[in-house]
C-alpha cells in the first residue's frame, strides 16, 4: 500500500498527538519512596502505572524512606516524594532528624493512607510486651528513619533499653526469622509489608503497645491517633494488635510550577484504578485531604482539590 506525502504527514501528526501533550505539560519527575519490603516502594510504583496514560512520567527511587525524602523534595523542585506527618512536622519545624534545619519548600500534593506502629518476634521466643525487649536486639529500619525514632520513643516510655539495629525492612525481617534479631519493629500501610514476610516466613507473634504506652505516645505526638487492627491480619495472629497511627502524604517542593501540582494531583486523585498501589490505596482520595493538618498544601495541589469538592488550606 502506498501512502501519499499528505496522508504521510497526516499519519504522522496523529501519532505523535499525545506526545506533544506529554511534551507540554512537561512533567517528568522523580518519586523519592523508601527500600525493599517497605509499603512506600510498591505504593509509588503503582501510583507512577496508574497515571502513566496521562503523560506525566514518574521516575520511583529507592531512598531511606520519609526523612530522606523530605531532604531530597526541601531540595529540589523535580523530586516528589513519600513522607510520614511525624517526619514532615519535624522537618517543617527544624526539630529531630531535621534539628536546626527547617525545611521551609515542602509543601503537601495529596493524601496517601494510615501508618501504623508495631513489632513482632518470634512465637518461641515468648517475647509479649515492649517491656520484654529491654536489652534485646530490635530491628528497627533504615537509620535515620521514622521507625527507628518512634521505636526509640517508646523504648523511653516503657523505661527499656533495647539494642536498636538498622537496617533494610526486608533484609531485617530475614534476620528475625533466623534469630540474628530478638524483634522486628516497623510502621507502615497494615499488613505491613515487612511483617508479613517475616509472620509467613516462620511463627511469630505481631504486638502494639499497653494502653499506657499508646497515651504517652499520643501525648508526645499529637498527630498520632489510637488504632486497632483484627485477627487475621497477619498469619498466626490471634488477639486484635492495639497501636498509634497517623498519616502520610506525597510532597512537593514549593517552587514546582503550579500547573505541575495540579496536574499530578488531579490525574492521582482522579485515576480509576489505584490497586496496583497496594490496599491502602484505596485511601488515596481528595475527601482524606483534610486529615493533614501539618503540611500546607501547594497552590496547584488546592486547585486541583477544590475541583474535586475539597476545600484545604
Amino acid at each position: 500500500m502506498r501512502i501519499n506525502r499528505r496522508h504521510a504527514l497526516a499519519l504522522l501528526a496523529t501519532t505523535a498527538l499525545p506526545l506533544r501533550q506529554a511534551a507540554a505539560q512537561g512533567i517528568a519527575l522523580s518519586f523519592a519512596t523508601a527500600g525493599q519490603g517497605s509499603a512506600f516502594l510498591p505504593y509509588g510504583q503503582g501510583i507512577a502505572k496508574a497515571i502513566a496514560g496521562s503523560g506525566i512520567v514518574l521516575d520511583v527511587k529507592e531512598s531511606k524512606g520519609s526523612n530522606e525524602n523530605l531532604d531530597l523534595v526541601d531540595a529540589s523542585p523535580t523530586m516528589i516524594g513519600t513522607a510520614f506527618l511525624g517526619s514532615a512536622l519535624e522537618a517543617l519545624n527544624g526539630t529531630g532528624f531535621a534539628a536546626g534545619k527547617p525545611h521551609r519548600n515542602v509543601r503537601a500534593l495529596f493524601p496517601m493512607y494510615e501508618t501504623a506502629f508495631m513489632w513482632a518476634a518470634l512465637k518461641k521466643s515468648k517475647l509479649t510486651t515492649l517491656k520484654d525487649l529491654d536489652g534485646r536486639k530490635v530491628g528497627g529500619g533504615p537509620v535515620p528513619g521514622p521507625a527507628e525514632g518512634y521505636f526509640r520513643a517508646a523504648a523511653a516510655l516503657a523505661g527499656i533499653k533495647p539494642q536498636v539495629i538498622g537496617g533494610i525492612p526486608a533484609e531485617q525481617a530475614k534476620d528475625l526469622a533466623s534469630g540474628a534479631l530478638d524483634a522486628f519493629w516497623q510502621g507502615a500501610a497494615v499488613p505491613i509489608p515487612s511483617l508479613v514476610l517475616a509472620t509467613n516466613a516462620v511463627d511469630c507473634d505481631v504486638f502494639g503497645l499497653s494502653p499506657a504506652e499508646m497515651a504517652g505516645m499520643s501525648k508526645q505526638y499529637p498527630y498520632m491517633s489510637d488504632a486497632t487492627y483484627p485477627v487475621g491480619t497477619y498469619r498466626g495472629q490471634t488477639a486484635p494488635i492495639k497501636t498509634v497511627a497517623a498519616w502520610n502524604v506525597v510532597v512537593a517542593h514549593k517552587d514546582m510550577p503550579e500547573a505541575t501540582a495540579y496536574a499530578l494531583t488531579k490525574a492521582v486523585l482522579s485515576a480509576k484504578d489505584l490497586s496496583g498501589a497496594g490496599p491502602a490505596a484505596a485511601s488515596t482520595r481528595a475527601e482524606n485531604a483534610g486529615k493533614n493538618k501539618v503540611v500546607p498544601y501547594h497552590p496547584g495541589a488546592i486547585r486541583a482539590l477544590s475541583e474535586l469538592g475539597v476545600k484545604v488550606e
